[in-house]
């Protein structure tokens, strides 16, 4: 009987104890734990949640956390729409949206732009660049081995019987993928409204870039002379184009007589 009783005082007393610290777990959480911004949730609903990592961040979440920080710009994400950008601005108080963009291949040499040699290697881009620059006689042409078509995650990039990349824009959700994976560093991002954009990156003189290609830029400057709005100006033997002044009445792209000014 005595051991009995013996056994019960040993379980009261483990069960007082667990008591205990039950009740100091529970108040310590109450006033431990960090209350959730619920901001942070309403912004996360409105980003785009590709989780594309083009913001620097892991993904959405990362990115929501870091922008109601500080440490972070809106316009660090190009795939979130303008208009939930807009709501994530009223949330944060401000806050710069950025224009909506989408990528562009500065290239359409392709089959046009005249091979080194044969190359018979695994066929990407980032590998045949490792053999004397890539099988393309001009340094920034595109190899067309399809690196950025196998890195965009939503399917946004094709090669086609051109032999150079080409960006379907209404896919493109400008996260940055190919433009940080292309070994040539020919893709970048332009407004999403734009009309037009220069498709070859070769700053050589004309003469040079003939031997090259046969859609080549050969700065000739006739799309700036002929613009009607002043939207084009030669840099370093290639056209820029100010889209803040383009209209896209096309006729830069009329008048290049290397066709490697592409209507968009």
């Amino acid at each position: 009987m005595e051991l009995f009783v013996q056994i019960l005082l040993a379980g009261a007393i483990m069960l007082a104890i667990a008591v205990v610290f039950g009740v100091i777990l529970v108040v310590c959480s109450h006033f431990l734990t960090q209350k959730k911004d619920e901001r942070l949730e309403k912004i996360e609903g409105l980003l785009a949640r590709s989780n594309c990592g083009g913001c620097g961040r892991a993904g959405c979440a990362q990115f929501a956390e870091a922008l109601l920080k500080g440490e972070a710009k809106l316009s660090d994400c190009h795939v979130t729409t303008a208009a939930n950008k807009e709501k994530i601005a009223e949330i944060l108080g401000g806050g710069d949206v950025g224009e909506e963009t989408v990528a562009v291949v500065h290239c359409n040499g392709g089959n046009a732009c005249y091979n080194k040699y044969d190359y018979q290697g695994y066929g990407d881009c980032a590998s045949c660049e490792l053999l004397a620059g890539g099988i393309k006689a001009c340094p920034v042409g595109c190899i067309g081995k399809k690196t950025c078509v196998g890195t965009c995650p939503f399917g946004a990039l094709s090669v086609e019987d051109g032999g150079y990349a080409v960006v379907d824009k209404e896919k493109c959700t400008s996260c940055g993928a190919c433009i940080s994976e292309c070994p040539k560093g020919i893709i970048s991002r332009i407004p999403k409204n734009a009309k037009v954009f220069i498709a070859c990156s070769n700053h050589g003189k004309g003469k040079d870039v003939m031997e090259l290609c046969k859609r080549g830029c050969i700065g000739c400057g006739i799309c700036a002379k002929n613009c009607p709005h002043g939207a084009i100006e030669m840099k370093d033997g290639l056209p820029q184009i100010d889209y803040s002044k383009c209209t896209g009445c096309l006729v830069c792209a009329e008048k290049c007589p290397r066709k490697c000014i592409k209507e968009h």
